[in-house]
């Protein structure tokens, strides 16, 4: 397996000219769910974006056209449950499984034998499981922000209640949580939240959103 993209064909990217209009969207049933796709460029290889938590595929909008300018072809989806795509028709039977299944699904759709998958964030475990149950349908892997390792089921069992995870996966929680903000001002705290060095955990009498400090420096940076 190759672990590397050629970056002969590449320029800085300051040289790059972007414009939203090179980047093309459709919907596609896949397993049962309509997902929105952004793709870009002709190129025979082709790299498949997989964006992580609280993000879409526009995360990626600046590196699919950098990559589409290198001649591959660009691909990003918005995983199902995320940005234009459906949710899962049966939530109680949604899994991690699903956005592993779903990339093959569009590889196929696509007709694509073998693509190059970049994740960020739980984006990487579909890159790193692909790796590893389907071999021969990748090429290579980037991943970023998340190290491998062993999946364990109950990996997060010993944080207390309080833990971001465990908040957020109750029913509502996450709901009622946001909705006193609006939608720029979640995702800033989400980034702001994630960029400390502690692990977001939130007292029985706090929401997680509460943990941000306004007057903290990096709220400002956000904010510009």
């Amino acid at each position: 397996m190759d672990y590397f993209i050629s970056t002969e064909s590449f320029r800085p990217v300051n040289s790059i000219s972007f414009s939203m209009d090179q980047i093309h969207h459709k919907y596609v049933n896949i397993r049962g769910v309509k997902l929105h796709i952004a793709e870009t460029g002709t190129g025979s290889s082709v790299v498949v974006f997989i964006h992580g938590f609280p993000e879409i595929w526009y995360s990626w909008r600046h590196q699919m056209i950098a990559v589409a300018n290198g001649g591959y072809h660009a691909i990003a989806p918005d995983l199902r449950g995320y940005g234009l795509s459906e949710h899962h028709p049966d939530l109680e039977k949604a899994s991690f499984d699903d956005f592993v299944e779903d990339t093959i699904a569009i590889l196929d759709y696509f007709q694509i034998e073998k693509a190059f998958l970049v994740g960020k964030d739980f984006g990487s475990w579909p890159v790193y499981l692909l790796s590893l149950l389907q071999p021969t349908r990748i090429s290579g892997i980037i991943s970023l922000g998340v190290p491998f390792f062993p999946p364990r089921p109950l990996r997060y069992k010993d944080l207390p209640e309080g833990f971001y995870i465990h908040r957020w996966k109750e029913p509502g929680r996450a709901e009622a949580d946001f909705s006193r903000f609006d939608v720029k001002t979640v995702w800033r705290n989400i980034y702001i939240l994630f960029s400390r060095n502690e692990i977001p955990i939130a007292d029985k009498d706090k929401e997680i959103m509460d943990l941000v400090d306004p007057s903290n420096p990096s709220t400002i940076m956000v904010k510009q």
